[in-house]
């Protein structure tokens, strides 16, 4: 059996849920907070991606639906960001803390179902875990595999960490630091060097830095 796209999106949608209800956290108001934050984030990444392109959307709108031709993955996280934010009205810095470990563990087996896609592998190398593709005399990275554990590290520390109730803003902060470090991190050892929106995972960092950061500012003393 072939799985697709759709297949690793419901694996990561699958990770999502499960973690949040690990979590102990309001799981089905934070589970429609990350729903809409998903549909909002592959809107925005589609019509980015069609934009950037050359292809207009409004003369195109069938093209909207073929998300496989490709997603702007920076106005994407924006955009999601944005919406889980503004899902969480009462409190959405707590809201985006709440979430954070769930969306970590999600991205995490978004890059894991590399296994089941055959899509896993990067740039060449000589190290003993490095795999070659059915046919090729080539060892490369396992880059999807490390973006998975590093990611799934990240989420068990915060899910973690996120029980002694920090100052808001810090988990999501953290969570949004990490994740684009590890892309930053990884980008080097993808099949196509230096096409990555390397500026967009600089400006997550900083941005999660950021918000880390807010909550201290917002309440000086308190820790």
């Amino acid at each position: 059996m072939e799985f697709t796209l759709l297949g690793s999106a419901v694996l990561s949608a699958g990770a999502v849920y499960a973690a949040l209800r690990v979590s102990g956290a309001p799981v089905r108001e934070l589970w429609d907070a990350a729903v809409i934050a998903a549909m909002a984030g592959l809107v925005v990444g589609r019509l980015a991606a069609m934009i950037l392109a050359g292809s207009n959307p409004l003369t195109r709108p069938a093209d909207i639906l073929i998300v496989r031709a490709g997603v702007d993955t920076g106005w994407a996280s924006l955009a999601a960001l944005v919406a889980a934010a503004a899902a969480g009205r009462r409190d959405p810095v707590r809201t985006l803390d709440a979430l954070a470990p769930a969306a970590l563990a999600g991205l995490a087996v978004w890059h894991a179902s590399c296994l089941l896609r055959g899509a896993c592998l990067g740039t060449p190398s000589d190290l003993p875990w490095a795999v070659a593709a059915s046919g090729s005399q080539v060892a490369r990275h396992p880059v999807e595999v490390y973006a998975a554990a590093l990611l799934l590290g990240g989420a068990v520390l915060l899910g973690w960490w996120a029980r002694s109730d920090p100052m808001p803003g810090r988990i999501a902060g953290a969570a949004l630091a990490v994740a684009a470090a590890v892309r930053l991190a990884t980008e080097p050892m993808r099949p196509a060097l230096g096409s990555g929106p390397v500026l967009w995972y600089a400006a997550g960092i900083a941005a999660g830095i950021l918000l880390f950061l807010a909550g201290r500012v917002a309440a000086p003393g308190a820790e």
